[in-house]
C-alpha cells in the first residue's frame, strides 16, 4: 500500500492490519450507518485502507442513543450474518461501546455493566459543551470499579483549549486518550487540528480510531495527508493500539 514514488506520506499507508477501536459501523442504533447497506459499505472501504479488526462503538447516551446490550448485539448480528465469507474473510468485528458520561452511565458502572472494548478498557466521551461537574469523581469510580477509562476523541473538547495543561490533569487520573485520526486534518476544524498536534506533540496520547460514522469520512481518510514530523510517534500509537487491543 506504500506510495513509493510519493513524498506525501498517506494515513493509509500505515493502516496494514489496524484495529479500530472506535467506529460507528452497525447499523441503525445510532448517528452512523443509518441499514445495512451502509453498514457493508463503510466495512468494505475500512478493509480496503487495510483495516482488518474492526471494534464497533455504538452511542450510549440516554437522552438519544438509549442502547444496551440486547441492541447492540442484535445489530452486530445482522451485520455478521450479511458478511460475505468469500469477500470478507480476513477481518474480525467484536463490538463494544461509546458511554457518555452521564447520570445513566454512572448507574451502569454501579452495576459494573459496561460493554468493554477489550478486557477493562471502556471508551467514554463528553458533551462538547462542558466536561460534567464531577468529572475527576466518575474518573475515580471508573478506576475503582476495576475499568481503564479511554477518553474519546480528547482534541474535539474545546473548552479545554484554553487550558491545555488540563489534559495533563487527566492524565494523572488516569485516563487514556484516543485521537481520532480526522482530527489529523481540519476535518473538525483548525482549533481541534492544533490541539491534536499539541497532544502529538507532548505524547499524551494512547491509542487512535476512524470514528467513522459514514461514507464523507472514507473519503477524507483515505487521501489524509500526514504531517512528516509526527510520523514517527504516530507510528507507535498505531502500534499500541494494534498490540493492546488485537483479538488474533
Amino acid at each position: 500500500m506504500l506510495h513509493f514514488f510519493s513524498k506525501k506520506l498517506f494515513l493509509k499507508d500505515l493502516l496494514e492490519d489496524f484495529v479500530d477501536i472506535h467506529n460507528h459501523i452497525l447499523p441503525g442504533i445510532d448517528d452512523g450507518a443509518k441499514n445495512i447497506e451502509e453498514s457493508l459499505y463503510l466495512v468494505k472501504k475500512m478493509n480496503e485502507l487495510g483495516i482488518k479488526q474492526f471494534i464497533p462503538t455504538p452511542h450510549i447516551m440516554q437522552e438519544f442513543y438509549p442502547n444496551t446490550y440486547d441492541t447492540i448485539g442484535n445489530a452486530y448480528q445482522i451485520l455478521l450474518g450479511a458478511l460475505n465469507p468469500k469477500l470478507f474473510n480476513n477481518i474480525t468485528l467484536n463490538p463494544a461501546a461509546e458511554y457518555m458520561l452521564d447520570s445513566h452511565f454512572e448507574s451502569l458502572l454501579e452495576r459494573r455493566g459496561l460493554f468493554t472494548l477489550k478486557k477493562d478498557y471502556v471508551l467514554i466521551e463528553m458533551s462538547y459543551f462542558q466536561a460534567p461537574l464531577n468529572l475527576e469523581s466518575i474518573l475515580f469510580k471508573i478506576k475503582t470499579k476495576g475499568y481503564l477509562p479511554v477518553l474519546a476523541h480528547p482534541e474535539r473538547y474545546t473548552f479545554y483549549h484554553k487550558n491545555l495543561s488540563y489534559y495533563k490533569r487527566l492524565k494523572q487520573l488516569g485516563c487514556f486518550f484516543q485521537l481520532n485520526m480526522l482530527s489529523l486534518s481540519d476535518h473538525y476544524g483548525k482549533n481541534v487540528e492544533k490541539t491534536a498536534s499539541y497532544l502529538i506533540e507532548k505524547q499524551l496520547i494512547d491509542f487512535i480510531g476512524t470514528d467513522i460514522h459514514n461514507e464523507r469520512h472514507i473519503d477524507k481518510l483515505s487521501n489524509l495527508i500526514l504531517n512528516k514530523k509526527a510520523t514517527e510517534y504516530l507510528k507507535q500509537i498505531i502500534e499500541n493500539t494494534n498490540r493492546t487491543f488485537s483479538v488474533i
